[in-house]
């Protein structure tokens, strides 16, 4: 997608700040963050919205990569969140799929 941001990230083109990369994923931090740990996941194959997601094996190495990178930031023991927005209603604001890791901090319920 030539239009996508994340695609752009994935290219080269935007450098965002990166804390893990592999060959199927991107890990970023998060420009407007909402805890003092707010990665954005991303697989690197452009996938509008989870409803898109049809690889169950990729679905499952999202979750993997979203402990492990909990691991490295330190806050696997303490505890962290995931979310994953879907489309306009359910927050979704970029249209590649993305994991949001979020912890550092107590997290509320309900969500929001």
């Amino acid at each position: 997608m030539t239009d996508c941001l994340f695609c752009k990230m994935v290219a080269g083109e935007i450098q965002p700040d990166i804390v893990y990369e592999d060959e199927q994923v991107l890990a970023f931090r998060d420009i407007n963050p909402k805890a003092p740990t707010h990665i954005l996941v991303i697989p690197k194959q452009h996938i509008a919205t989870l409803n898109d997601l049809q690889d169950k094996e990729l679905a499952g190495y999202l979750l993997q990569t979203v402990a492990q990178i909990a691991a490295i930031e330190g806050i696997a023991e303490t505890g962290y969140r995931t979310v994953i927005n879907c489309n306009n209603e359910g927050g979704q604001e970029v249209y590649h799929l993305h994991l949001h890791l979020l912890g550092g901090r107590p997290m509320a319920w309900p969500a929001g």
